[in-house]
């Protein structure tokens, strides 16, 4: 597994980036998530972002790639990725396992990248798994890892990834599984100027904040939708979706959720 990748954008000015989330894509194809077939839909997202956002440079796939982790899952999601043909960056969610996607999700245009480098901008792909729960915790490894990565690129503007939410999002159940050590991660971030956002899955749902400057996003699931500000598990009648991302050599990031058979909110 290489811990870098260096990618040519398509533009001069610019980088475009799709992000997909929470795939929870299931060893058997006759399972469900709360009656959504997770591997169509995927694909019925990817045909969305195939007819609004194509070509795209790279697509971040942000954790909870398959639903119970195992090799028959993990082959069905990556027969889904490889046909894309454009680069795909994968990191671990709850649902994953970290040493099953390094072994099945590094092949052709499938990688376990930490750190992917595309024109004036640097992606930081960060693994927040934590064994027995639903909950997520950046080891220290990990915490040094963004640490040499940010010191090392201070020439670029940098976008950093993670499956678990590092800040509460007014939903209390969800938020009894966010980032454990939020505070460690944002006193790494609180040592450099140059990171322009913080950008992660878990939630199915929408999220926008800011901290500092920073931007904070997460961005709904190709499946299963949450209830927002929801005390307990609670779906939401919204519709699957992905984020595209715009990344400006200037700094500046341009970005929007496109959900199936519903208009774009741009931001």
């Amino acid at each position: 597994m290489s811990t870098h990748f260096k990618i040519k954008p398509c533009h001069q000015d610019y980088a475009e980036l799709l992000q997909l989330t929470d795939m929870h894509i299931f060893a058997d194809e006759k399972e469900r998530f709360d009656d959504v077939d997770t591997k169509a839909s995927l694909n019925d997202v990817l045909n969305l972002a195939k007819d609004n956002d194509w070509p795209v440079d790279a697509l971040l796939a942000t954790g909870d790639l398959v639903h119970d982790p195992g090799t028959i899952a993990y082959e069905r999601l990556r027969e889904v990725f490889t046909a894309i043909g454009k680069p795909v960056f994968c990191l671990p969610g709850n649902h994953d396992s970290p040493i099953l996607m390094h072994k099945l999700l590094n092949n052709k245009n499938i990688n376990t990248s930490k750190s992917i480098e595309i024109g004036q901008w640097l992606v930081i792909m960060l693994d927040s798994f934590l064994l027995n729960t639903h909950a997520g915790q950046l080891q220290q490894d990990e915490l040094d890892l963004l640490d040499e990565l940010l010191k090392e690129n201070q020439d670029k503007h940098v976008l950093v990834c993670l499956h678990h939410q590092p800040v509460e999002i007014g939903s209390e159940w969800m938020d009894s599984m966010r980032l454990e050590n939020p505070e460690d991660f944002f006193t790494v971030l609180d040592k450099y100027n140059h990171v322009k956002a913080v950008l992660w899955g878990h939630i199915h749902q929408e999220f926008y904040s800011e901290r500092n400057g920073v931007r904070l996003m997460a961005t709904p699931s190709t499946c299963v939708q949450f209830m927002p500000e929801a005390r307990e598990y609670l779906t939401d009648v919204r519709t699957a979706g992905y984020r595209y991302l715009k990344l400006n050599y200037s700094g500046e990031i341009e970005t929007y959720i496109l959900r199936l058979n519903v208009d774009s909110g741009r931001c």
